[in-house]
């Protein structure tokens, strides 16, 4: 069984992507070489500014939805605030 990890790319435009992998640096690398989502494609420099190992899939799924659903400045403090990522997982893993 894989472990799955979940992460965040910021682009030169100062947007943010979400995403699950079981290999950050090889997504990364894939999306930055245009091999990635089309939604990153011709977006200029991507950053890896978030991400954490989640474990199963369908945990990385759910929390994936989860984040996509928070507003930009709540995917912000979660990027700059470990622990509000870890309450948004505990509350997550209690559903």
């Amino acid at each position: 069984m894989s472990d799955w990890s979940l992460y965040i790319i910021r682009t030169a435009h100062n947007h943010l992507y979400t995403g699950i992998t079981t290999d950050v640096t090889r997504r990364l690398h894939q999306h930055q070489t245009g091999k990635g989502a089309k939604a990153l494609r011709g977006k200029g420099e991507l950053r890896l500014v978030f991400s954490r190992q989640l474990g199963d899939r369908s945990l990385a799924l759910r929390m994936e939805y989860r984040i996509k659903q928070l507003s930009r400045a709540q995917k912000e403090k979660l990027i700059g605030n470990s622990s509000d990522f870890e309450s948004l997982l505990a509350a997550l893993k209690s559903d």
